[in-house]
């Protein structure tokens, strides 16, 4: 498996006027620990989109257990299981700063052509990548 972590600071913009986060932020803390991740890998999205492949989102899943409120630094872990083939499955939990878990989810992501915008299997910049980061965890 691999796994990253990444701390982030609960900014007011992400609250309701009851200062708790939003619940569509989540979606978007999963995004930067998924950019976080393909960064530290070797592989931070721009790389892959020069090298002609779009990621597009193609399901998001998020249960929801317990709120971050503003000014809470939440750690975000993403975590990858396999090396993709067709699709990109990330898992995802987001902690408190107590340690509870707020919400845990998945993205998947597909690969396209940027040019043709057809499908493709994962480019072998990105295998060679996770390939090595699973061996190393």
């Amino acid at each position: 498996m691999m796994k990253s972590e990444l701390d982030l600071d609960v900014r007011y913009y992400e609250t309701d006027q009851m200062g708790i986060v939003h619940h569509s932020n989540y979606i978007r803390y999963f995004e930067c620990g998924r950019s976080d991740m393909m960064a530290k890998a070797g592989v931070p999205v721009d790389k892959i989109e020069k090298a002609g492949v779009l990621l597009p989102v193609i399901s998001v899943e998020c249960r929801y257990r317990m709120s971050a409120r503003m000014g809470d630094r939440i750690r975000i872990v993403t975590m990858i299981d396999k090396v993709p083939m067709a699709k990109l499955v990330i898992r995802n939990e987001i902690y408190g700063p107590d340690g509870s878990l707020l919400c845990d989810g998945k993205v998947i992501l597909g690969f396209l052509d940027a040019s043709t915008r057809r499908p493709v299997r994962c480019p072998d910049i990105l295998v060679r990548a996770f390939e090595e980061c699973l061996k190393e965890n």
